[in-house]
């Protein structure tokens, strides 16, 4: 489904994006209405909530080696795509967005490292930062461009930059999936995590294409005031997303990320 835009002035030189369609899970949260409602009043998800979705598109033998990020990242690219035909998807390129990636595991095999325990093959691959990418397409076939990208706080507009050139270099449309699980205890004391973000693993997943009429442009610019978030940085863009009357400043340096609907040209 397609998210609804305001009407601003015509937007200035760029790409203006569409969102087809989207998905998200977290622990407790699955469908677009529980979304709505949690990004309305945001509150700390219950830590008891089920670490993982069930995936049951996965073959079980495949599934049981992926970590609950990976489970997450992969429910909502299924989701997110159910409409869409094998011929089209096949050729549809992927970009994965995720600020830790599967920090989780990395964290394990250095303190197994550390022990002088031997490392697991299969831990390995799991934990590179294309590896939730991989998965997907070994599953589904896909033969496309796949890509991963992380950018500190800013990764899911590091994500969006990513799907934009893809389209602007003649893709017809761009699944972008977000995600992220919190940091291991081992890194509580910087603070990095402080938010609201749920205390498991989540993904937003976002079908992209060229915008019609209205849509949605990403800009570069000197950075303005935007108030304080409880939110994770990437859930704030979901929640923007839903919000058509809403702009979003995220900073990113001497500068940062202008996130707005817009009337396309």
């Amino acid at each position: 489904m397609s998210l609804p835009a305001t009407q601003p002035p015509a937007a200035p030189d760029g790409i203006v994006l569409r969102v087809d369609c989207w998905a998200a899970w977290a622990p407790g949260l699955a469908s677009q209405d529980d979304w709505r409602a949690w990004l309305r009043a945001p509150q700390p998800l219950p830590a008891d909530g089920p670490a993982a979705p069930p995936l049951p598109e996965v073959p079980a033998m495949a599934r049981r080696r992926i970590d609950p990020l990976g489970r997450a990242a992969l429910q909502v690219a299924y989701w997110a795509q159910q409409d869409v035909d094998a011929a089209a998807l096949a050729t549809m390129p992927l970009v994965f967005a995720s600020r830790w990636g599967e920090l989780a595991r990395s964290v394990a095999m250095l303190q197994e490292l550390a022990r002088g325990e031997a490392l697991s093959p299969t831990a390995f691959s799991h934990s590179v930062h294309n590896a939730i990418g991989a998965q997907y397409s070994i599953q589904r076939g896909i033969t496309a461009n796949v890509s991963a990208v992380a950018a500190a706080e800013v990764s899911a507009a590091a994500g969006w930059l990513e799907a934009q050139a893809l389209l602007a270099a003649g893709a017809p449309a761009v699944l972008l999936t977000v995600f992220d699980a919190p940091l291991p205890s081992l890194y509580a004391h910087t603070g990095l995590d402080a938010t609201l973000a749920p205390p498991h693993a989540y993904a937003l997943r976002l079908r992209l294409a060229r915008a019609g009429e209205t849509g949605v442009l990403l800009s570069r610019e000197a950075m303005l005031e935007q108030p304080a978030g409880a939110l994770s940085p990437n859930l704030r863009v979901l929640q923007w997303l839903l919000d058509p009357a809403a702009e979003l400043h995220q900073p990113d340096g001497a500068a940062g990320w202008h996130w707005r609907h817009v009337v396309a040209r």
